[in-house]
C-alpha cells in the first residue's frame, strides 16, 4: 500500500519549503488565551504556511479529561487536511493492547503518524506497523538530560559481535523492521553526535527531531547530522519556543508566526550550508 503519510509529508514540505513541525502542547496555566481550542486554532492559523506537520502531545489533552479530548477533536478538525498530523503518544504494550492503541490513534483519531515505544520488542509494535499507510516513529534517543541513564547502557545482542549502546541497537532494529517503508525514529537535537550515529544506521529513514527550541539543542548540528543524503527525511519539532512566543494576547498570533518563520528559515539556511 502506498504510504499516504510519506506522500502527504513530501507534498507539504515542497509546498511550504519547510521541515518545521510545530508541537501543539497547550498548558492552560500559561496559555495567553483561556480557551485552549482558540489558542490552538490561532497557532494553526498563524503557522499553516510555515510548517510541514503538527504534533499534538496527547498528555496535554488527556490531563484535561473529557474536555481535553473534545479540544483535541476540534483541533484536529481545524488543521488543513493537506498537513500531516503526528499524534505524540509513545505507546507500546503487549500485542493485544498495542492493537487497540494503534486502532485508537489511526482509526479513532485518524492521525497520519504516531510515536511509539519499542521496549516490548517487535510483536509489541507490529500492530502499528500493520497500518502501512501511516507513519510510525520509534522513540530512540530522547532529548531529556537523564536519557543517558538507560539509553547509553552497553548491550551485546546475539546478532552482533560487539557491544553497542541501547539507543544504537534500537535504531538498528528500526532499520531492520522498516519493511513497509513506514517506520522512522525519534532522536533529540540535544544529542547531535548520537543523531549522527543514528542517521548512519538509518540512512533512508525519516527522523523526528525534537529539542531545538526551549531544550536548546543544536539546530546547526541537528540539520547537518539529521537530514539524509538528499537534505531531507528529517522533521524538526519546536513546541514551546513557537506557541509561547508571546504572553501578550494582543499580538501573540504575530509573535507565533514570526517565531515559526524564524525556525523555518534557520533550518533552511543551515540545510543549504550542509548540502
Amino acid at each position: 500500500m502506498t504510504n499516504s503519510f510519506n506522500i502527504k509529508l513530501r507534498n507539504v514540505i515542497k509546498q511550504n519549503q519547510s521541515l518545521l513541525c510545530v508541537g501543539l502542547d497547550p498548558d492552560p496555566n500559561i496559555t495567553p488565551l483561556k480557551d485552549v481550542f482558540e489558542f490552538n486554532r490561532d497557532i494553526i492559523d498563524s503557522t499553516q504556511n510555515l510548517v510541514c506537520a503538527y504534533k499534538p502531545n496527547i498528555a496535554f489533552y488527556s490531563a484535561l479529561g473529557i474536555d481535553g479530548y473534545k479540544i483535541l477533536e476540534k483541533t484536529l478538525s481545524h488543521i488543513p487536511k493537506h498537513i500531516p498530523v503526528i499524534g505524540d503518544s509513545k505507546l507500546g504494550d503487549v500485542p493485544l493492547t498495542s492493537k487497540f492503541h494503534a486502532k485508537s490513534m489511526f482509526e479513532r483519531w485518524k492521525f497520519d503518524a504516531t510515536t511509539i515505544n519499542a521496549y516490548g520488542g517487535y510483536d509489541s509494535i507490529k500492530p502499528f506497523l500493520d497500518y502501512t499507510d501511516k507513519g510510525i516513529f520509534i522513540w530512540c534517543r530522547s532529548s531529556n538530560p537523564d536519557a543517558t541513564e538507560i539509553q547509553d547502557l552497553l548491550v551485546q545482542p546475539k546478532q552482533l559481535r560487539k557491544k553497542v549502546m541501547l539507543y544504537e541497537w534500537i535504531a538498528t532494529l528500526a532499520n531492520k523492521w522498516n519493511t513497509s517503508g513506514n517506520l522512522g525514529v525519534v532522536v533529540g537535537a540535544t544529542y547531535p553526535e548520537d543523531l549522527k550515529k543514528v542517521r548512519k544506521i538509518c540512512p533512508d529513514m525519516p527522523i523526528l527531531i525534537p529539542g531545538i527550541g526551549a531544550q536548546a539543542g543544536s539546530l546547526k548540528k541537528s540539520v547537518k547530522y539529521g537530514t539524509d543524503s538528499s537534505g531531507s527525511n528529517a522533521i524538526f519539532n519546536v513546541s514551546r519556543s513557537v506557541i509561547y512566543a508571546s504572553e501578550d494576547t494582543t499580538n501573540f498570533q504575530y509573535a507565533i508566526s514570526r517565531a515559526a518563520e524564524f525556525f523555518k528559515n534557520e533550518i533552511n539556511s543551515n540545510l543549504n550550508k550542509s548540502t
